[in-house]
């Protein structure tokens, strides 16, 4: 059955145009089901001016936050590192690599030998040229054995980095891996001087399209437009000022009275009154970001296959997705791959609220009578407590006992995800299967956050990573996406629409649906158009 999407997901890939998506969406009367901005593909667009300050709020920060492209979390931090540095590799908004700070690559026919040509010329904003060593540092960075990089996963079967002359670095696989360049374009894998250490990671000093001027974590970044910017047609504001504002209040009043011109994560609660305004305009597009609740398997009673089936079971998801996120999003179906990625598996079934079901496989656990403790903070994502207080109540018609724990926002993410056995939190997703089973579901993963090792699973996660074939890559991927759905710890709800919020002189082209703010990117993407 043609569903939005899977047309998505075609459009996405550029396997239909933007004429024949919308052509099959009025031909199946589905138009009134999408993101008007997906609809309106560059409409935004105008032809990029220099000049201004760009101010805009975001929700995820701490005091803890470092620049450190190591320990990078959340949106404060990776947004300010992405303003100053860059990687090899940049991934566009249909999801594709395309070349950076890597003027081009290319592999060995097993995808084992991968050489990446740098571009030459490009400098620090410290004056010093960037090359081939630094690019061996930085990712070296990641790799160590003390390193607790959510990277580090990704790059564990790096046997060697070489450098062949000042401008080409060659990587040595273990396993091939037909995905090594969207590897390149993860986030965390920023490229900085050789030797950088210590306080040095805090002065932010990258080869990005702004220079940092000001950084306190986890409340506010400036930068200002670096005038020796590699690439000619980004980086136009003069100036940025970033704040972290977990308060979705507070970053709509501030867009409402012109103090911030863009905010992520806008309320869809009050979505519409925003849209009324004619200053301000809303953007909602389908990505990878998802919202999951994590239960650590390794420990009772989360150890028992029948009390995870029990919880999934008793989740209304139609309701949480009509009522949290009030039709900006899609149900989820207990496994983390969007539609809108590759090997999408669109065949499983999908997973529907059951208190009956729900009630027969907790009675077999023998814990009817248990009270599970949910942790949740509007800190994980706008309307967590609200999502957790709806779980708790479908729950209860099953008989299932949930007490919903309000942890406070601030040190959520260190006090609470990865350390408390059951909570609410939102991922970003990632470009390929590969990197989003790899380091969220793959065992040992730093940030595997229900603990859950599945032989399987993680046999068939190398095996597809280094399949050259697509037909059996599907295959395997779809697979895996099952094992995930049904024998995994993870309940996983909803899958949300990116919405955010701007002032109509911020102009732009297509929104990456690959994270938050375009990519985590906007910075560099976006200008104030001519007044």
């Amino acid at each position: 059955m043609t569903t939005v999407p899977f047309l998505t997901k075609l459009y996405h890939q550029r396997k239909i145009s933007r004429r024949q998506f919308i052509a099959e969406l009025s031909a199946l009367g589905l138009v009134a089901a999408v993101s008007p901005s997906l609809l309106a593909g560059n409409a935004m667009a105008s032809t990029p001016q220099k000049g201004g300050t760009f101010r805009q709020a975001m929700t995820g920060g701490a005091t803890s936050d470092s620049l450190d492209p190591a320990t990078l979390l959340a949106n404060h931090a990776t947004n300010m590192s992405l303003q100053v540095g860059n990687c090899l590799v940049e991934i566009d908004h249909n999801l594709q690599p395309i070349p950076e700070l890597a003027e081009s690559w290319e592999s060995s026919k097993d995808a084992k030998i991968w050489t990446f040509k740098l571009r030459k010329g490009v400098e620090f904003h410290n004056g010093k040229s960037m090359d081939a060593e630094d690019v061996v540092f930085s990712i070296n960075h990641h790799r160590g054995e003390t390193s607790k990089s959510a990277a580090k996963p990704l790059l564990k079967s790096i046997e060697n980095i070489k450098t062949d002359g000042k401008y080409s670095v060659t990587f040595e696989l273990r396993d091939g891996n037909a995905d090594f360049p969207f590897i390149m374009g993860d986030y965390h894998l920023i490229i900085y001087p050789n030797n950088t250490e210590g306080d040095g990671w805090q002065k932010g000093i990258g080869t990005g399209g702004y220079v940092l001027e000001e950084w306190e974590p986890g409340v506010r970044g400036l930068t200002s437009r670096n005038p020796n910017y590699f690439k000619e047609n980004r980086a136009h504001f003069d100036a940025i000022e970033t704040l972290a504002i977990a308060d979705v209040n507070a970053r709509t009043n501030g867009l409402k009275t012109g103090r911030l011109d863009y905010i992520d994560r806008a309320d869809v609660k009050t979505v519409h009154l925003l849209k009324r305004m004619t200053d301000i305009n809303v953007t909602a597009i389908t990505g990878t970001m998802h919202y999951t609740i994590p239960m650590h398997v390794d420990k009772k009673p989360y150890n028992d296959i029948n009390v995870r089936n029990a919880l999934k079971l008793a989740v209304d998801r139609k309701a949480m997705v009509k009522t949290i996120l009030k039709g900006y999003g899609e149900v989820g179906n207990d496994q983390p791959i969007s539609p809108v990625n590759r090997y999408y598996n669109d065949s499983l079934e999908q997973r529907t609220y059951d208190p009956d079901k729900a009630r027969f496989y907790m009675k077999k656990a023998g814990m009817l009578d248990h009270t599970f403790n949910l942790h949740t903070s509007d800190a994980a994502f706008s309307g967590a407590v609200d999502a957790a207080v709806m779980y708790q109540e479908s729950a209860k018609k099953a008989g299932i006992n949930i007490n919903v724990v309000r942890e406070p926002s601030d040190g959520y993410w260190s006090n609470v995800w990865l350390k408390k056995d059951w909570c609410m939190v939102y991922w970003g997703g990632r470009s390929t299967e590969d990197m989003m089973f790899s380091v969220a579901y793959a065992a040992g993963a730093p940030w595997n956050d229900s603990h859950w090792e599945n032989k399987q699973f993680n046999q068939m996660l190398i095996q597809a990573r280094a399949e050259l074939d697509q037909t059996k890559r599907k295959a395997l991927y779809g697979e895996m996406q099952s094992l995930v759905k049904d024998d995994g710890g993870t309940v996983v709800p909803m899958f949300n629409q990116i919405v955010e919020a701007h002032s109509k002189k911020v102009s732009h082209g297509s929104i990456s649906g690959h994270m938050e703010l375009d990519g985590n990117r906007n910075a560099e993407r976006m200008w104030f158009a001519k007044s």
